[in-house]
Order: C-alpha cells, then structure tokens, then sequence
C-alpha cells in the first residue's frame, strides 16, 4: 500500500495558504473550529445549486470576513442582493459577531477540481456511466487549458457487487513537486447501488518564486 498525503495539505504554506486564517488560544480553538464548519454548511445549504467550490473565513477581533467562490455569482447575490442579504443575517445570527461577505466569481468552472467532481458526481447519479462522465470531465478540463488531470471513481461502478476503481488521466499531474499548482478534490455521489468517491486533481502548471501573488483579477461582489 502506498502512502498517501493530500495535495494540498503538501503544498499548504508553499504555494498556497489555509482557507481559514485566524489564530485562537487553546479554550476558544475548538469551539471557533466548528463554529468553521458551521459557517461554511450553512452558505452551501442556503444556495446548493450555486457551483460553490470554496468558502474562505477570515476573523479579526470584531469581525469575520467570509469570501464564497463560486461560478453562479448570481444565484448567491439573487435579485438586488437580496439573497446575499439574507445569507449574512443567518451568519451573524449564527456568529454573533459582524459579517462581512464577498462573492467571488470562478471565471474557470472547468479548471476548478471542486466544480468539476461534483459534475461527475451529479452524471453518476443520473445513471451515466462512469467511464462517460470521466472522459467528459477530462475533455472539459483539457480544453479549458489546464496541463494535466486526472478523474478517479472508486465504488460498486455499474451497480457491480464487487466494488472497485477507475480512473482516467490526460496530461501531466506531478504528486510530489511541491512548485506545482494542483487543485485538488474530492465529492460523493449517491447512487441506488449505494456510495462512489470521485476524487479529482488537476495541474495548471508551475508556480515559481517570482510569479507569486501575480493571480488573474476576479470580480468580486462586497456586502457590508
């Protein structure tokens, strides 16, 4: 059996940072760790067909800044940013404590390994087969411009009784540079024949010392 460690808990610090920043002391840590949890089940909950792939938390003393990115911008905001309205009066009910939300816009779904496993999961459970969804997948991505990637499902595939894995890969995905910028993801599908993991990884090249911190703008929607 080989050794596996999380692509991106590898390159934390690196190439990449945590998705929440804040530092506690010892009594208070747990709690505002799941109070994390909370915050992020509650905006995934109040807009589940939003394309949401990642909610970072930010806290300050007397605030907690909540960035959601996602690539429906329009279904979080809702008419006259009525319904990112009523997203930060559940969080503040919820924190106790002043929200500020951002919405941040994916220009790229097809290069986003959240996104595109919860595409796959979603073709699962409307009975498409997996090898389909999977090439689909990689297509998608490759043409979208990322250098490598690489779709795996694991499970009774097929409705078979014996579970087993499949996977299928286009390009580079290098598992131990830490210079390379992988996404990476995984989802459940809930199938009648039961669970399927679909884990995702895709590489969208190399980042280097001095091209850090030079990321594309995104447009971003600011709720006060």
């Amino acid at each position: 059996m080989g050794r596996k460690v999380h692509p991106v808990g590898f390159r934390l610090g690196i190439n990449r940072t945590w998705d929440s920043r804040w530092f506690a002391n010892r009594k208070d840590y747990a709690n505002q760790l799941h109070e994390d949890i909370e915050i992020r089940n509650l905006v995934n909950g109040n807009t589940p067909r939003a394309g949401i792939s990642l909610v970072e938390i930010e806290r300050f003393p007397n605030s907690i800044n909540v960035t959601v990115h996602t690539s429906k911008p329009g279904i979080v905001i809702g008419r006259k940013g009525a319904n990112v309205k009523e997203l930060r009066a559940k969080l503040q009910g919820l924190t106790g404590i002043n929200i500020k939300l951002d919405i941040s816009e994916i220009k790229e779904p097809d290069l986003d390994a959240r996104l595109v496993a919860e595409n796959v999961a979603n073709q699962l459970e409307r009975r498409i087969t997996h090898r389909r969804a999977m090439q689909r997948a990689v297509d998608s991505t490759m043409r979208a411009g990322a250098q490598g990637v690489k779709v795996m499902c694991a499970g009774r595939l097929g409705g078979h009784e014996m579970s087993r894995t499949d996977w299928a890969r286009e390009g580079r995905v290098p598992a131990q540079t830490l210079r390379a910028n992988i996404d990476f993801a995984k989802v459940e599908a809930r199938t009648n024949s039961g669970r399927i993991g679909v884990k995702v990884w895709v590489y969208k090249g190399d980042i280097l010392p001095e091209s850090e911190g030079q990321g594309e703008a995104m447009d971003v929607y600011v709720s006060e």
